[in-house]
């Protein structure tokens, strides 16, 4: 259970962060700015789920929590606290692979209601649309400094399935809020020559 009676620590002043394990890293380490993508992810989300109704909402508000659990993946390093793989226990939260598959099942659902693409998509249409569309590249932003941060480190490898799947779910999700489709922003290559 987590209690914070005080949110300030002066702890980080000198730059550095701790993380699961007490280990602490300089704050504009990978690792560190993953985790902090993937809380600006999560913002977006909310964002996004301020204007999302039903279904859509629903899955917003899981699939923060989802990332929550993200986050504390990853500022989880394989060692003595972090364990020698990626399976949870009970000091340890990781993403596992039946949240990537549910966010697979959602992405399904939505999608067996849009007509297939014949154009790449504008980010834009109705307001809620263009938030998840926002949400959605900061997703991929998150992904990539996740990739990155897997170059030089170990990384869950269901974790990164989970923020690539998301990113896809917030795209047909962006198409749903777009009159599921009819009302999509298509590009137009070289319109304005």
């Amino acid at each position: 259970m987590v209690k914070l009676n005080k949110i300030y620590t002066r702890t980080g002043d000198d730059g550095t962060t701790g993380l699961v394990d007490g280990s602490r890293l300089p704050k504009h380490a990978t690792r560190m700015q993953a985790v902090g993508d993937v809380d600006e992810a999560n913002a977006a989300l909310g964002y996004a789920a301020v204007l999302a109704e039903g279904a859509v909402q629903e899955d917003l508000f899981r699939f923060q929590n989802d990332l929550f659990d993200l986050g504390a993946d990853l500022a989880t390093p394989l060692g003595e606290f972090g364990g020698e793989d990626f399976e949870p226990s009970e000091m340890v939260l990781r993403i596992v692979t039946a949240q990537v598959s549910h966010v697979e099942t959602r992405i399904d659902a939505l999608n067996e209601r849009l007509e297939p693409l014949t154009s790449f998509v504008l980010p834009g249409g109705t307001e809620l649309s263009a938030r998840l569309h926002h949400a959605r590249t900061v997703a991929r932003r998150a992904e990539r400094c996740m990739t990155a941060l897997a170059e030089a480190e170990s990384v869950n490898p269901a974790a990164l399935a989970y923020i690539n799947r998301l990113s896809d779910w917030l795209f047909v999700a962006a198409r749903i809020a777009n009159d599921e489709g009819k009302a999509d922003v298509n590009w137009v290559p070289g319109a304005n020559r």
